[in-house]
């Protein structure tokens, strides 16, 4: 748009201004009239305190907050230091094309870059404003989910030093994430952990305390292909020789007993990930899926604190099952842990990546279903009781979801529920369909109570006598009966979560992945918490052979924490998902 006149002497006045800032652009016959225009646009909004001189350091994480036009936000500040070689983008399109845009700057170093923010952002630490939460559950709305987790958490002994103080670590552009204790002898145990002391020499025979770690490590392929997630990022971040050294620095950092990963792309496995995890004392179990799709699931474990029992990988495609036409998969392991006083100790880790498609709810929980009837064959012990279960993955579900609620009360009664409601991903779900009852075949061969139909039907046959004397006259009871049940899906394990999903002091979500279009908690790890276990969520009953005690967990952080440093991927975090991270405590019964 042409600028307007009101007259001679004022148009004068403006042909003779001179843009106050070397380096900013001005009137080149040369250049298009809105390139021209950029100089003069920008300093007719920029306050005179944001002005960066000549001679004054650049930092190497700039945000500028000052008001632009639509389709230029900032200054180029020139510094005596360097010359930054940056040249506009091709086509100067939409504002969001613009923002998005890689500026290069070809001398400086590589651990610096230019942040180009909305233009509604305030500050540096500041999300923009006019990013919107697309996921239900992450509102600042307090719901019976949240109220339960803050009540939950009064008795958690957090003994770190304040969150708001040690968020942000001495080296640029990571945040730093605190232990959770949840009793004094965990904070001792992990300090001479830290000091190389062995648990087999020092540890009592009747304990057995081991970690877990939880990680989406974001496969190379479905990055490549879903890359309008990633336009925050900057382009030399998203290769896999600059992520993997990344993601396996973290993994060394973090140290933990057992690893459950999820997209690990079976080329990456197979040529350097299973081989480097080898050399650190792992031994690896992996699962890709079954289609198209080059990534799996992988179970590791270190060597000097369990040995193999068992390793079940679960497949969800089934080709005779029309519902069932997606290639996520599960894998399923029984270890037995080392240094301890029974021979028969046996812990069940399973491990899964369920599938994303906020509009298939029902294809989620038959998933769900094949992976709780795998652990419900794996599980078993003696007197009909289950050794302890960790259920780790991505389960693409958000917290207080129907199906998050199924895996932690064990029940759920699915009648009348739309399929795009099951996981709570789309805070306006669009998949308004109903679930069918039931929601898969019987051909599958999994019940209601989500176990195979062979060890069902024996109970159903012991019991036959009593189903028999209990049978109504009436037809069209029995009819009405059955469709009343079949709508109620259980499982048989009391599960708790390791995390709350709420910050107590503040009702704030916790976050487990963020990028450029959401984020949200899909992430956990699920355990059989024992009975005296003051982290465990109320009806966590005991119907296990011991259990588990949660000692501590690696601290999550907010939506806003991750875009101080620019969301994920970033410099040092190489996935768009934060590693989840607990310490636990094997109890016998």
């Amino acid at each position: 748009m042409r600028p307007r006149c009101h007259g001679p002497d004022v148009a004068a006045t403006a042909r003779r201004r001179r843009s106050p800032v070397p380096g900013v652009l001005q009137g080149h016959s040369m250049l298009p009239r809105h390139v021209q225009r950029l100089g003069r646009d920008w300093i007719t909004h920029w306050n005179g305190s944001q002005l960066l001189t000549l001679n004054s350091p650049v930092s190497s994480c700039m945000r500028w907050a000052g008001h632009s036009p639509p389709w230029a936000s900032f200054p180029l500040p020139i510094s005596a230091d360097f010359s930054a070689n940056w040249r506009f983008p091709p086509v100067f399109g939409p504002w969001r094309q613009f923002q998005n845009y890689n500026w290069h700057l070809d001398n400086y170093t590589q651990s610096c870059c230019f942040h180009l923010p909305n233009p509604s952002m305030k500050s540096e630490g500041e999300e923009p404003l006019t990013k919107k939460r697309r996921l239900s559950g992450q509102d600042d709305t307090s719901s019976p989910e949240q109220e339960t987790n803050l009540s939950n958490q009064k008795g958690v002994s957090c003994l770190s030093v304040a969150q708001n103080e040690e968020k942000h670590s001495s080296k640029k552009g990571t945040i730093k994430r605190h232990w959770e204790y949840f009793c004094q002898q965990s904070k001792t145990m992990k300090i001479a952990k830290n000091k190389g002391s062995d648990q087999s020499n020092t540890g009592s025979d009747a304990t057995f305390d081991f970690t877990v770690m939880s990680y989406n490590i974001l496969s190379q392929n479905l990055l490549e292909d879903n890359s309008h997630l990633y336009k925050h990022c900057r382009q030399r971040l998203l290769f896999w020789t600059y992520r993997f050294p990344n993601i396996l620095q973290e993994i060394k950092e973090l140290d933990a007993d057992v690893l459950c990963l999820q997209e690990v792309q079976e080329d990456h496995y197979r040529t350097e990930i299973k081989s480097s995890l080898e050399s650190l004392g792992y031994h690896c179990e992996y699962k890709m899926r079954t289609g198209r799709k080059p990534d799996g699931c992988a179970i590791c474990f270190k060597t000097s604190k369990f040995s193999l029992i068992s390793s079940n990988p679960v497949e969800f495609f089934r080709r005779d099952i029309p519902l069932l036409d997606r290639d996520n998969v599960g894998l399923v392991l029984l270890l037995q842990p080392r240094f301890h006083c029974k021979a028969s100790a046996a812990i069940c880790i399973a491990n899964t990546h369920l599938l994303y498609n906020p509009r298939r709810g029902d294809i989620k929980l038959t998933q769900l279903a094949m992976l709780l009837a795998e652990i419900a064959s794996v599980a078993p012990q003696k007197h009909g009781s289950f050794c302890p279960v960790i259920i780790c993955g991505d389960f693409n579900s958000v917290p207080g979801s129907p199906l998050y609620r199924f895996i932690k009360e064990g029940k759920l009664n699915y009648e009348g529920l739309a399929i795009g409601k099951v996981s709570g991903q789309e805070q306006f779900p669009r998949g308004q369909r109903i679930l069918s009852i039931p929601i898969w075949p019987k051909k599958l061969g999994i019940s209601q109570n989500c176990v195979y139909e062979i060890k069902q039907q024996q109970k159903e046959e012991n019991a036959g006598e009593k189903l028999e004397a209990a049978k109504p006259d009436n037809p069209q009871e029995i009819v009405i009966a059955s469709e009343k049940l079949s709508s109620k899906l259980r499982h048989h394990f009391k599960l708790s979560s390791v995390y709350s999903h709420y910050f107590p002091e503040t009702g704030i979500p916790e976050v487990t992945t963020c990028h450029s279009r959401s984020a949200v908690t899909v992430d956990y790890i699920f355990y059989s918490a024992a009975n005296d276990d003051t982290a465990a969520q109320p009806g966590a009953e005991d119907s296990f052979c011991g259990g588990l005690k949660l000692l501590g967990r690696l601290a999550l952080l907010t939506e806003k924490d991750l875009w101080t440093v620019n969301g994920l991927p970033n410099e040092n975090n190489s996935s768009d998902h934060l590693p989840l991270l607990a310490e636990f405590r094997l109890i016998e019964r």
